[in-house]
């Protein structure tokens, strides 16, 4: 393999000619013949024991060249990124030029490369913190919260249904007195005040006892997603057999021992402020980094190639259909549900993958101007921090997690760090922040 020239084409990316030489191209061919024999057909020859020379002679000198030339080019691919120290950010396109069996062939691979990037100013950076403080309205709310999830359902008998209850109700709809399609339902548990049903539905149904049998007019709304139903008038005879509505516990000393490891309410109150406290500390942190790693990307200069926003797109796509399988479901449902393209889906990911992608480009400049490295020590600890997050051994960690990777990361996040340690940092309440 040989490097035969290296040029930078009008699109910016770089163009590389390469050429194969004759012994390891004629290897391949070897090999090929020796891969696609047995199916082959020669007349005078039994199938798959025909000579190589024979095969050549009846299908053309080039019958095998195809599966040489796949099989050879990507190591000669990467040998000559290896030579030339470019660094791909997109696959290449591969274009063969001349091949024979006799001089070898030729390839030209034309591929996006990681950009040229200047970052100038990144140190004693001037930029405001909102301190928040969590408060006892905070707390209550969260308690509200604790209070709700842990109620229990039960039936309520002596009054008639209001907003917050669950009915039971059966219903059936019906256009001009002919019951439509799709509007009729036993036994179904409505949540009144959800508004999870035609506007107007539920407040008619507020007010009646159980046993009650009665009728709820109501008008489908313009843009309801059934064609057939948009903006007419419907009547539904529905039947009332059970009000259920959540007993709330009381909130004392008892609850606080059936929902945490406190003994008392006060200690339940007091742990929940501190750790909103923590929250809202580390969001006060984020959003500094955050100000911080914007004002560097937009002083950082690079041409940036577009396949890099692409390809950050994708992989934000593909994180959020693994989450969606994760659930049960998949994108193309998703997307039919949700009413959108691919390509107005992948355009709500746009702003934040170019974001990340600068910020990422700005980080590893930085390192490298700093010639921030880590130790031994350092990978070690985030490895086991790792296994420990996912429950799982150190080793098989190490198996299946580049450690190229993970050393990438820690120095991405120690420039980060000193980015924020020289930055010169003001507090501000969110009061003052609306103003």
């Amino acid at each position: 393999m040989a490097v035969i020239s290296q040029k930078v084409n009008d699109d910016k990316r770089v163009e590389l000619t390469i050429s194969v030489g004759a012994e390891e191209f004629g290897k391949a061919i070897d090999a090929a013949y020796r891969k696609n024999v047995k199916r082959m057909q020669v007349p005078g020859f039994r199938k798959g024991k025909a000579p190589r020379k024979m095969i050549e002679k009846m299908y053309g000198e080039g019958v095998f060249f195809e599966d040489a030339i796949n099989s050879t080019y990507p190591k000669a691919y990467q040998a000559a990124i290896i030579e030339t120290g470019i660094k791909p950010v997109d696959r290449a396109d591969i274009e063969v030029e001349d091949a024979s069996a006799a001089e070898g062939y030729i390839f030209k691979a034309t591929v996006a490369v990681k950009p040229e990037v200047k970052v100038a100013d990144y140190k004693g950076l001037k930029v405001e913190k909102v301190v928040r403080t969590a408060t006892d309205e905070d707390v209550d709310a969260e308690i509200k919260r604790m209070q709700e999830q842990n109620g229990r359902m039960i039936t309520v008998e002596g009054r008639a249904a209001q907003t917050g209850d669950t009915a039971v109700i059966d219903f059936e709809g019906f256009l001009d007195g002919v019951a439509f399609e799709g509007g009729k339902g036993e036994s179904h548990p409505l949540q009144l005040g959800s508004n999870s049903f035609i506007p107007g539905f539920e407040e008619q149904v507020a007010g009646h006892n159980a046993g009650d049998a009665f009728d709820v007019n109501v008008t489908f709304p313009e843009d309801y997603h059934a064609e057939e139903l948009k903006g007419k008038a419907a009547v539904f005879k529905c039947k009332l057999h059970e009000i259920r509505a959540k007993e709330l516990p009381e909130l004392d000393d008892e609850f606080a021992k059936d929902v945490s490891e406190f003994d008392t309410l006060g200690e339940l109150k007091a742990d929940l402020k501190k750790k909103q406290q923590e929250r809202l500390d580390d969001q006060s942190q984020t959003e500094v980094e955050n100000k911080l790693m914007e004002m560097v990307s937009n002083s950082m200069e690079a041409d940036i190639p577009a396949c890099m926003y692409e390809n950050r797109i994708d992989d934000m796509v593909q994180e959020f259909d693994y989450r969606l399988q994760a659930q049960g479901l998949n994108l193309p449902t998703y997307l039919k549900y949700a009413g959108k393209e691919m390509s107005e889906f992948r355009d709500g990911f746009r702003q934040e993958a170019e974001s990340q992608v600068k910020v990422r480009l700005a980080l590893e400049k930085i390192v490298e101007l700093e010639g921030i490295e880590v130790s031994d020590e350092e990978l070690e600890e985030e490895l086991k921090d790792i296994a420990k997050g996912y429950n799982t051994d150190l080793e098989r960690v190490k198996q299946i997690v580049p450690s190229s990777e993970v050393s990438h990361g820690i120095a991405m996040n120690k420039a980060l760090d000193m980015i924020r340690e020289s930055a010169e940092i003001s507090e501000v309440s969110p009061e003052k922040t609306a103003d």
